[in-house]
């Protein structure tokens, strides 16, 4: 006590200090408002894209050791205490895709335990997306299985990107932060300063809706495809519907797998007079036949994100790979700080 006075509180309300935790004890209330923390840690999936967010955010990856038992097991463990914090997982649904699911889970599991204070699900791309309805009888609704689980594991949020179908959202009963690279793409070709007028392409007409937003954010006329699937992963266009000729036609979706879809209608834009073709796609998953169909195609150029990782030495010349973790990033920060995430797209993130 240098100054040889001493600082009271008023009787019954003090305050103490401990481990940067203001506590203020009263005769029948006890308010706590401790620090809040970020952790951010990756999975094996897709290391790189978490690194670049943690680059945005200004802060290193938090220490977490994965591996393998030798009968095939996925061992977790944190490396360091993440007690009290605000926990933010980044894995992603690549090949193998179960192993990462599981993977994900047991990190989600590993944090309840560790006693984080909130566990966010970062899926850029949505594990089982695309079998979120029953198509045939006897089929399972695997997109609402993952749900399911992700929730008994004990994430308290997700945050994902171009969901397959808008509606999986209803899956959950915890928040789901739905993004989307539509404004990327559509900044993307603005950049081009093509000088030919051009046509906005929604692949099938479920797609339309999202389509016209994209043809809004380009300046182009909507035209649509379609298309019949005889078997899974085939896809025919029977017709377009709008004018092309002349134009340059920009597709967009939300996946590309084995590409089937893209080069088919790459080929019939081709023959009703676009003069150029060009498509963009979130999830650049490139399976089986991709890459061939693709450097093959009449595609003058396709962009895609990373958040599914891209093996650049396989990579076609006209495949272009843009990063996601600005966005990412800055979804993260807003709903670490409570902070609107819809205010980032200025409400147009939910654009089905």
């Amino acid at each position: 006590m240098e100054s040889g006075t001493i600082e009271q509180a008023l009787p019954g309300l003090e305050r103490r200090q401990s481990s940067g935790t203001d506590i203020v004890t009263g005769s029948s209330v006890i308010g706590l408002s401790p620090q809040k923390r970020l952790t951010l840690v990756s999975g094996s999936s897709n290391p790189g894209l978490a690194q670049k967010i943690a680059d945005h955010l200004g802060c290193e990856l938090g220490g977490v050791t994965l591996k393998r038992f030798a009968n095939g097991e996925t061992y977790c463990r944190y490396e360091s205490s993440i007690r009290g914090d605000d926990v933010f997982i980044v894995q992603t649904a690549c090949d193998p895709v179960d192993t990462h699911l599981i993977e994900l889970l047991i990190m989600i599991d590993a944090a309840r335990l560790a006693s984080a204070k909130r566990i966010t699900a970062v899926v850029p791309w949505y594990f089982y997306a695309r079998q979120d309805k029953k198509s045939r009888p006897r089929e399972a609704i695997a997109a609402r299985l993952v749900a399911d689980i992700l929730q008994t594991a004990g994430a308290d949020r997700v945050l994902t990107m171009d969901l397959h179908a808008g509606q999986a959202q209803g899956f959950f009963k915890i928040p789901v932060d739905h993004m989307t690279a539509v404004p990327l793409f559509a900044q993307y070709v603005r950049d081009l300063n093509l000088e030919e007028p051009l046509a906005a392409v929604s692949p099938d007409t479920g797609r339309a809706k999202l389509a016209g937003k994209f043809a809004e954010m380009i300046g182009g006329e909507l035209v649509i495809l379609n298309k019949v699937r005889p078997e899974h992963n085939e896809a025919k266009v029977t017709t377009v519907i709008g004018d092309v000729e002349g134009r340059v036609a920009v597709m967009s979706d939300d996946i590309v797998d084995t590409a089937g879809t893209l080069v088919a209608g790459a080929a019939a834009l081709k023959e009703a007079g676009a003069l150029k073709v060009y498509a963009c796609a979130t999830h650049g998953l490139f399976n089986g036949p991709a890459i061939e169909r693709i450097a093959a195609s009449e595609i003058d150029r396709l962009v895609v994100t990373d958040t599914v990782p891209v093996d650049p030495r396989t990579k076609p010349d006209n495949v272009e790979v843009l990063s996601v973790a600005g966005i990412l990033a800055e979804t993260i920060r807003n709903v670490f700080s409570d902070d609107s995430v819809s205010a980032i797209f200025a409400g147009e993130n939910q654009l089905f």
